[in-house]
């Protein structure tokens, strides 16, 4: 239909809304009921080369998303930095623009659209936001001429409807792309736990790293053999003793459970071993000890590496003649008892300080099991943190999903509190979320808090490879996230840079850092990549 014979009546307006509304309840996807809307306003009220702009993520400009009357190369062109020209102001500020003549405008770009393919008359154009819960998430903007009859004032208004019911189409549009993300979430957590080896016994992940872990586990499992776990904190180690005992012929005895940290040490050998009545001050009865409750099943000394020196040593007996003493008693008790140990400390560099039994080191350590860190787990946090959210569902009584952008960001991160640190953000996202989604936002925000916290001290452990912390490694113990950026540190970032080709999520795993933390020092030391 030409321009010039288009009708300015009530009517075509009120068409123009009802074939709106219809586009919304029919098209299966945003894009051709976008361009069905924008379609109709031109062809009924001469409003055109009609075009809506929504913010780029990964270059943070505005960018025209779907258009009508526009060529894919003049598309290509509409790109507004925020608070640039008429449109990245509409969407900076959230008001109206009215520009009766685009000639008369300095802050009109023509940037999309060249002025000379335009009427040679005065053209107008007219610009709204697009409003989502109070805030601006696009701009819809529209070109007439100047001359027409029709108040601008009306066009405006049915512009704001129009932009309103986009809005409401986008907004569909993330929550069918949120549902779906999350039911396929669902399927491979699904699938994992009917795929994977370890699921019976609540070891989730389908990556290789895990599943080899777990087969190494099952291959010793039904012997008899002394187990070291070695891993960082959170990486799971009690839940791999316990698939220890489950898949042993003992899973029908005691699993017992000590942590030797936990206990002052000069508490721990009555904790272990038991003691008799009056063999100290308060000892009014008799006790059996942690050792004499596991027997014939599976003890389970975690942080075997904080075990008192002397302590060692009487261990190291019980392991050998399979008898101990219950503190104050004389009388030899007979243990039927496997051991699986576990640490997150470097035993061979406490051997060699003098701070462990190298005979003990060599007892514990006949068939030592690496678990990975969780950064080192490619494709298992998303399933994890799904798994975590359903928990976290059932427990709070809620019915939240991950929102878009929100497991990627998680795969990012460095996570040093591995699973134990998972479980915990996506609890606390769960207790924050105000709208059954869990944001990226959200999730950018408790990472901001979990950054103040740093690993004290990455080790290597018997041939289990962590993070060598680089630039992190040198700062002080308790560094704030955004701690002081030295000049002799470029060199070192431009070459973790190079080594990952410009990828900075790898370059800042490489040196210890969080990825913010890496964009936050680039920016202090101007390196460009």
């Amino acid at each position: 239909m030409q321009t010039s014979q288009i009708a300015s009546t009530p009517e075509s307006e009120l068409l123009v809304v009802q074939e709106a509304a219809r586009l919304i309840t029919r098209s299966n996807n945003a894009g051709s009921a976008i361009y069905g809307m924008l379609g109709i306003m031109s062809q009924l009220l001469g409003l055109n080369r009609g075009r809506v702009l929504l913010p780029d993520p990964s270059s943070g400009t505005l960018d025209i998303r779907f258009a009508y009357g526009l060529t894919e190369a003049e598309r290509l062109r509409g790109r507004y930095a925020i608070g640039e020209g008429v449109t990245g102001k509409v969407y900076q500020t959230g008001q109206i623009a009215l520009i009766q003549n685009i000639d008369d405008e300095p802050t009109y770009l023509a940037r999309a659209v060249d002025r000379s393919t335009l009427p040679n008359e005065a053209v107008s154009f007219l610009a709204v936001p697009i409003v989502l819960e109070e805030k601006p998430i696009g701009v819809l903007a529209v070109h007439r001429l100047r001359k027409r009859e029709r108040p601008f004032q009306r066009d405006l208004a049915l512009l704001q409807v129009v932009a309103t019911f986009i809005g409401q189409i986008l907004r569909i549009q993330d929550l069918v792309a949120e549902r779906t993300a999350d039911l396929l979430s669902e399927n491979r957590l699904l699938k994992n736990k009917m795929e994977s080896h370890g699921a019976r016994y609540g070891i989730i992940g389908n990556s290789e790293s895990i599943q080899q872990a777990v087969l190494q586990a099952l291959q010793v499992a039904e012997t008899e053999t002394t187990v070291l776990l070695l891993g960082e904190s959170g990486t799971g180690k009690e839940r791999f003793a316990k698939m220890q005992h489950m898949a042993s012929k003992r899973a029908d005895g005691p699993f017992v459970s000590i942590n030797c940290a936990a206990i002052p040490a000069n508490l721990m050998e009555s904790e272990l071993f038991g003691h008799e009545k009056g063999a100290f001050t308060g000892a009014t009865t008799s006790k059996r000890g942690k050792m004499e409750m596991a027997s014939g099943g599976t003890l389970f000394l975690d942080e075997i590496g904080d075990l008192d020196i002397d302590l060692q040593s009487k261990l190291l007996r019980v392991l050998e003649s399979r008898v101990i003493q219950r503190v104050g008693g004389h009388k030899d008790i007979p243990l039927d008892v496997r051991i699986v140990a576990a640490t997150h400390k470097n035993l061979q560099e406490a051997v060699n300080e003098n701070r462990f039994r190298l005979d003990l080191f060599y007892r514990l350590n006949v068939f030592p099991i690496k678990l990975p860190p969780l950064r080192a787990r490619q494709g298992d946090i998303p399933i994890l943190a799904r798994h975590f959210l359903n928990a976290a569902n059932q427990e709070y009584g809620r019915n939240i999903i991950f929102g878009t952008g929100a497991l990627e960001l998680m795969e990012t991160y460095l996570w040093h509190g591995n699973i134990r640190q998972l479980e915990n953000v996506v609890k606390r996202a769960v207790l924050m979320s105000t709208d059954n989604i869990i944001q990226r936002l959200l999730i950018e925000q408790i990472f901001a808090q979990e950054d103040g916290i740093v690993e004290q001290g990455s080790v290597e452990n018997n041939n289990v490879a962590y993070l060598k912390p680089g630039i992190a490694g040198s700062m002080p113990d308790n560094f704030r996230p955004y701690a002081r950026v030295r000049d002799d540190e470029a060199e070192q970032i431009e070459d973790a840079l190079r080594k990952n080709y410009g990828n900075k999520t790898r370059a800042a795993i490489s040196l210890g850092l969080t990825p913010r933390q890496l964009r936050y020092r680039m920016q202090k030391l101007n390196i460009q990549y």
